[in-house]
């Protein structure tokens, strides 16, 4: 396969959302790092998102929309409270929020569980993939496992250069640390994973807020990152997440 990088433009756009609705992946840029999206409604499709960074499909994978009116067709039940004081005060931004899932989503997606991750990037090159895509995106970071999260398309055609058809590139990311990870499902936002989005930020508009302990926790030499029913990595600099 050869791999293209293609700037942001209506072609490379259209481009890209016919690969992605004919059930390919495209590596997207994000204001976090770059991303390895496919269709997220389509669980072959994801499963070629593990299939090219090398990895068991284990971890479940973040949601990426282009309008938060998208959210209620791929969550069961209403929106919480807390969590839409989240939305309206971070989003767009590295801020992803952990829901029920729909049945709709796949379990590729989600390893099974039945929470999801959703995310609207503030990446306007982003927001615009996902909507000529017409699609949910789930995208972990566009690296192989157990390299570094790429922040440039350059690191994304190193890593993935003969893997996917298409890289789109957005310029350098502007915040290069993977987003917040806020568990919504309990009433009380839960922290799962630190981003630029702090508790500190999270209480001044939804009121009150706790930092899970497996954050704090250093992971076990081969063990899996979990947070309450959800991916949990410590820490960008161990490299132990493909979230972002």
């Amino acid at each position: 396969m050869q791999t293209v990088v293609k700037s942001v433009t209506p072609e490379s756009l259209n481009e890209a959302g016919e690969i992605i609705r004919g059930g390919g992946l495209v590596a997207f840029p994000t204001e976090t790092v770059y991303g390895l999206g496919a269709n997220a409604l389509n669980g072959e499709a994801v499963r070629g998102i593990f299939a090219a960074k090398g990895r068991p499909g284990d971890n479940p994978l973040i949601v990426h929309v282009s309008e938060a009116s998208q959210i209620p067709g791929l969550i069961r039940g209403d929106i919480p409270a807390a969590a839409r004081a989240l939305m309206n005060a971070y989003w767009p931004g590295p801020m992803t929020l952990i829901f029920p899932k729909a049945p709709v989503i796949p379990d590729e997606v989600t390893a099974g569980l039945d929470t999801v991750g959703i995310r609207l990037p503030s990446h306007a090159g982003a927001r615009a993939f996902i909507a000529a895509a017409g699609r949910p995106i789930a995208a972990p970071s566009a690296n192989r496992s157990g390299r570094p999260s790429p922040t440039t398309a350059r690191h994304v055609l190193d890593d993935m250069q003969g893997r996917i058809p298409l890289i789109l590139d957005g310029g350098p990311s502007q915040v290069g640390l993977e987003s917040t990870v806020i568990d919504v499902t309990d009433g009380t936002p839960r922290v799962l994973r630190p981003g630029g989005v702090t508790p500190e930020m999270i209480r001044a508009v939804a009121g009150d807020c706790v930092v899970d302990a497996a954050v704090m926790r250093p992971l076990a030499e081969g063990g899996k990152a979990e947070v309450a029913r959800h991916e949990v990595p410590p820490l960008r600099a161990e490299r132990r997440c493909d979230h972002f």
